[in-house]
């Protein structure tokens, strides 16, 4: 696991460079994606960042065109952050790569084994969040 995590942050790191973005922007990005939309004190909460420094991220994105920051239908006063489409299918070109290769290491599985592996990662993936959540 631990290597894992060390070539997946060297994998994020070189990914970041090329597109002109931190680390953390990345992070932060993946995390907005993901949630379709986030205000931003969801997004503090799970990147585990200070509000101070997330306005720092969120400017970055903004400014790059990574992100749009809109009101929120249900809350006039409420702000809530969406990636910008275009932008992720321009991000995922730079992972292409690793798609293949996960591809292929796939294909060597069956899918009660690829089950599994999936139950393993969310589990792993909830340990992880609590342990930082622990720390917190």
């Amino acid at each position: 696991m631990r290597e894992l995590r060390v070539e997946l942050a060297r994998l994020n790191h070189q990914v970041s460079g090329r597109i002109d973005l931190r680390d953390i922007d990345l992070d932060c990005f993946d995390l907005i994606s993901q949630a379709g939309g986030i205000s931003p004190t969801a997004l503090a909460r799970a990147a585990g960042l200070h509000p101070a420094t997330l306005t720092g991220v969120l400017d970055r994105l903004e400014t790059g065109g990574w992100i749009v920051r809109e009101r929120d239908p249900a809350d006039r006063r409420a702000v809530v952050i969406r990636s910008v489409p275009a932008r992720i299918g321009e991000l995922l070109g730079h992972y292409a790569g690793m798609t293949r290769a996960m591809d292929e290491v796939t294909a060597g599985y069956t899918d009660q084994e690829l089950a599994l592996i999936v139950d393993f990662l969310r589990k792993a993936s909830e340990a992880g969040r609590g342990a930082a959540d622990g720390l917190a």
